[in-house]
């Protein structure tokens, strides 16, 4: 069993060093001062450093005391394996740290000149059965945070799915919303061209295929994304207007006003198509002499606010379709699963008879 990627391996190990040196030099302190202020007599420095260096054994351990405790974790406390492999580690490392703090004495004799100078045997036995208890507490102590950090662990690797499953929901939703719009499109576009055939413009009809059938070509050659710079919404724009001006003529008039400086903001993919495709179904058409439509765009701060204006006629004498048509309701949906609740979709009327769209979004670019 690996106990994990190198990088974690170490932040774990520099975790590990950082707990123990502090716990050594707190023990270390309090023993020297202590003993200190009672009177005795001894080799402070040495005695420190014995203190500190008797939680060696602790610092290098803990990585194999979180490791087992990942492989029996508290969920099967009640198994006899977990209660054996648990003890067995303990105690295992009671007796390599009684060993290491034994030796040390023996090697530095830190309570020189007071010290008993008993055999080596009988002084690590005499340590490992007074430690006994404060090794039980120490490795309780190292469980709990293992444990710990592992619910933290699953929290995070919980959202993370979490956050996956939705973008990937989200993205289907997307997904869906978009080849709901696009045949949307085509169906009206088709509808155009067969109202020019009635009229008998037989050649506007044509260009108006040829005109769709390259606009279409664009969007099929588009990545599946939900959103793309304002720069390509303006190209296929360009394109639907162009089977657009073949079907109106003079009768439909248009002004963009789009500053080069917001080229590369990113808005939702065919957003401004479908809003001027609703202002033409709409406003324009309804309109004997037709009218102006009017796009533009401004950023102000952090926010991106589109507009697309048309002349009329108003909200109140046109059709409600308008607020609450397929087009509307899906490009509402896509803001939505897009940018939660941080946009704004509006349809007003703008006096004295014309209607505008209004879009606000977070400004972000390529």
């Amino acid at each position: 069993m690996r106990f994990g990627p190198p990088d974690k391996q170490f932040q774990r190990w520099r975790w590990s060093a950082a707990l123990y040196l502090g716990i050594g030099l707190l023990d270390a302190g309090r023993t020297v001062f202590t003993m200190h202020a009672e009177g005795m007599h001894h080799s402070w420095s040495i005695l420190f450093c014995t203190q500190l260096l008797g939680w060696l054994p602790w610092a290098v351990a803990t990585p194999l005391i979180f490791r087992v405790a990942d492989r029996f974790s508290l969920e099967t406390a009640r198994t006899a394996m977990f209660w054996l492999a648990h003890v067995s580690v303990a105690l295992g490392i009671g007796v390599a740290q009684s060993l290491w703090a034994t030796g040390l004495h023996a090697a530095l004799h830190p309570y020189a000149p007071d010290e008993n100078h008993n055999a080596f045997s009988r002084q690590w036995s005499y340590v490992l059965q007074g430690g006994l208890f404060g090794y039980a507490v120490v490795y309780a102590f190292v469980l709990a945070i293992r444990h710990a950090l592992s619910a933290g662990e699953r929290l995070a690797a919980k959202k993370m799915e979490t956050a996956r499953l939705n973008e990937q929901l989200a993205t289907a939703q997307l997904d869906a919303l978009r080849r709901q719009m696009e045949p949307h499109f085509l169906f009206n576009s088709l509808n155009a061209i067969v109202g020019l055939m009635r009229e008998r413009k037989n050649e506007a009809a044509i260009s108006s295929t040829v005109q769709l059938s390259d606009f279409l070509r664009r969007i099929i050659t588009q990545p599946s994304l939900a959103e793309a710079s304002l720069q390509t919404e303006l190209e296929l724009l360009q394109l639907y207007l162009n089977v657009q001006q073949l079907r109106f003529a003079e009768r439909l008039q248009t002004h963009i006003e789009i500053p080069n400086e917001l080229l590369r903001a990113q808005v939702p993919i065919l957003m401004l198509q479908l809003l001027v495709e609703n202002a033409i179904k709409h406003g324009i058409s309804k309109r004997a002499r037709g009218g102006l439509i009017r796009v533009s765009a401004v950023r102000s701060e952090n926010r991106l606010t589109l507009r697309v204006y048309n002349d009329g006629p108003t909200l109140a004498s046109a059709s409600q379709a308008s607020t609450s048509g397929v087009g509307i309701s899906n490009l509402r949906a896509r803001l939505q699963i897009l940018y939660g609740n941080a946009f704004a979709l509006s349809l007003c009327d703008e006096p004295p008879t014309g209607v505008q769209a209004l879009v606000s979004v977070p400004y972000r670019e390529t």
